[in-house]
């Protein structure tokens, strides 16, 4: 954890309640980091519906394998989270590391391995120590408690600046539900799912393909509609847990993702998971500033979404936004090297409320100085339109500082 915290970092952390059928416990096992937490156990009093999101990245981590191996199982008794080291090209000391802990989580919560998912974060390339987690694992077992969600952000996260919570509640058939989500990710982060570790947790009764379709689908807006450096890490794990004790409540187990009774429930995942993923965003690496694109007017929605992305990742803009310098042409390079249909004589773009250029030129209303006032605020709007259909996109980025080069310079030291 830096000693700064980020000046986008919230103001006060959201009042997490406890979720019924999930118990968390944090430890120190010193895998890099001294006197601060760096394992986190969660466990199911009963076997918890799981659905899971993982990295596109074609060097994933053990973990990553072990839960997409896990995850046809369909059901969860224990989660084991460790940072410091991501486990990541590893080799065959990577798979024994991670049936090490495995087997060690599976013996202090009396279940199969197969139910038993795992998550590493932080270095790449170095052989993770199983056994120093593998002793703490029955005592943590044994003090986990469900007041703990807060505790449970601070033990994943690595260059985090602040953990990152966010609870909702919704109704399914007339019964109360709450979700509770945490999320860990700073830099090495790029939308290509998942962009970091998110463990979230409802006490609904659906069943695992319901909840992994509705996972799959929320995730697109939220945090595959971040950027923070263009870096895809080799670890990206999003996953979602219903213990199912709502049910206790007389709520009727839900088994399709489209059944009505799921409408509420949808949009408070949705809002949850943007939530976290924006508190991503606003801890990136160096940020001083926020930046939404959003880009309407393109032939698609998914030539929006890739020509905000090209725009949000590119250097020369995000440095310009740390400069406070309302460089639009910067703006104009990132729609033209998209690949996507543009038209150079239709384009325009907005700063703010500001129009700063329209029909493929200046605006004739342009005011440097009403522009420059837009870019010294901590979170920047910027918008583009096309001129060419009806396809639309937000995503959100943040900008580039030295502080980014020299927090990435040193990493492994």
């Amino acid at each position: 954890m830096s000693a700064t915290v980020s000046p986008l970092a919230p103001t006060s952390y959201a009042d997490m309640p406890s979720i019924r059928g999930v118990r968390m416990a944090t430890a120190a096992a010193g895998i890099k980091y001294k006197n601060r937490t760096d394992v986190l156990l969660m466990a199911f009093d009963r076997p918890a519906a799981v659905a899971g999101v993982f990295t596109k990245s074609k060097c994933p981590s053990a973990p990553v394998d072990h839960c997409r191996a896990n995850l046809g199982h369909g059901l969860a008794l224990g989660v084991v989270v460790n940072s410091g080291n991501a486990n990541a090209f590893t080799g065959v000391k990577g798979k024994a590391a991670t049936q090490l802990t495995a087997r060690s989580a599976a013996e202090a919560l009396g279940c199969g391995e197969n139910e038993i998912y795992l998550a590493s974060t932080g270095v790449i390339g170095e052989p993770l120590d199983a056994t120093k987690f593998a002793g703490v694992l029955g005592d943590m077992a044994k003090g986990a408690t469900g007041d703990f969600w807060l505790e449970a952000a601070k033990a994943i996260m690595t260059t985090d600046t602040y953990p990152k919570v966010a609870t909702r509640s919704a109704e399914i058939g007339g019964v109360t539900v709450t979700i509770n989500g945490i999320a860990k990710g700073a830099g090495m982060i790029a939308p290509d799912m998942a962009t970091m570790l998110s463990f979230v947790v409802t006490d609904a009764d659906i069943a695992a393909p319901a909840l992994q379709a509705l996972l799959s689908a929320g995730v697109e807006p939220s945090f595959n509609s971040i950027t923070v450096d263009s870096d895809t890490s080799t670890s990206d794990t999003l996953m979602l847990f219903a213990t199912g004790a709502a049910a206790a409540d007389g709520q009727t187990k839900v088994e399709d993702a489209n059944d009505p009774r799921l409408a509420g429930f949808r949009a408070a995942l949705d809002d949850l998971l943007k939530d976290l993923a924006l508190q991503v965003v606003r801890d990136g690496e160096g940020a001083r500033k926020m930046v939404e694109i959003t880009v309407t007017g393109a032939e698609s929605d998914l030539a929006a979404k890739k020509i905000a992305m090209s725009i949000a990742n590119s250097p020369l803009v995000k440095t310009a936004v740390a400069g406070e310098d309302a460089n639009w042409g910067r703006i104009v390079m990132a729609v033209g090297k998209s690949g996507e249909m543009a038209d150079r004589d239709r384009l325009a773009i907005w700063f703010g409320d500001i129009r700063v250029a329209v029909d493929g030129e200046r605006d004739p209303a342009y005011s440097e100085a009403a522009t420059t006032a837009v870019m010294q605020g901590q979170d920047i709007p910027v918008r583009v339109d096309i001129g060419l259909g009806a396809g639309k996109a937000t995503v959100w980025t943040c900008d580039l500082t030295k502080e980014y080069v020299a927090i990435n310079g040193d990493y492994r030291s």
